[in-house]
């Protein structure tokens, strides 16, 4: 399909036709996934029903798939991304979101601890949270000068009282519980 050494461009990610794997490239290589658990899921649907009530109107929460389009060789794939309205088209969210989610799976732990966060603070996205199921752990990030520091996490039964990017109380136990 494509040639061995290329560098893939966001025009290769469009012509895979597979939905069974979520599909992503940084810096021209691709990232292939699998489908997420229904833990991974619950956590997602938490976090969706958290955001988008505090969501102001000119922003809106979508869980993955949605493309988030950095460059040409940069498509990543956030479990839950907030971007503004404008910066959606039909096919994706092209340039920076807001906020970008991931829940970590076994399979995704250094992309989502260090690549993703690499390129998404390079690309200049002010938050950046992980959620670690298994623990449970809440980690949020903010963007401070070039890099992202930690700017509240919580872990168990522990609540994060965020104030950004928007006013919010989460638990990391209650993102998981299957009730």
């Amino acid at each position: 399909m494509f040639a061995h050494g290329d560098r893939l461009t966001r025009r290769d990610l469009e012509t895979i036709s597979d939905e069974r794997h979520r599909y992503e490239l940084v810096d021209g290589t691709l990232l292939v996934s699998p489908s997420p658990r229904p833990l991974h899921q619950r956590v997602v649907a938490r976090l969706l029903a958290a955001l988008t009530p505090v969501c102001p109107a000119d922003c809106e929460v979508l869980p993955a798939p949605v493309d988030v389009v950095l460059d040409e060789f940069t498509v990543l794939i956030p479990d839950v991304v907030v971007g503004r309205r404008e910066t959606f088209t039909e096919r994706a969210l092209v340039g920076v979101p807001v906020l970008a989610v991931e829940v970590v799976s076994p399979s995704s732990r250094h992309i989502d601890h260090h690549l993703k966060p690499a390129r998404l603070a390079a690309a200049g996205c002010p938050y950046y949270w992980v959620v670690e199921p298994t623990e449970p752990t809440l980690s949020c990030f903010r963007l401070v000068d070039g890099g992202y520091v930690l700017d509240a996490e919580a872990t168990g039964e522990q609540v994060a009282r965020l104030d950004r990017p928007y006013r919010l109380d989460l638990c990391p136990a209650e993102l998981v519980s299957s009730h």
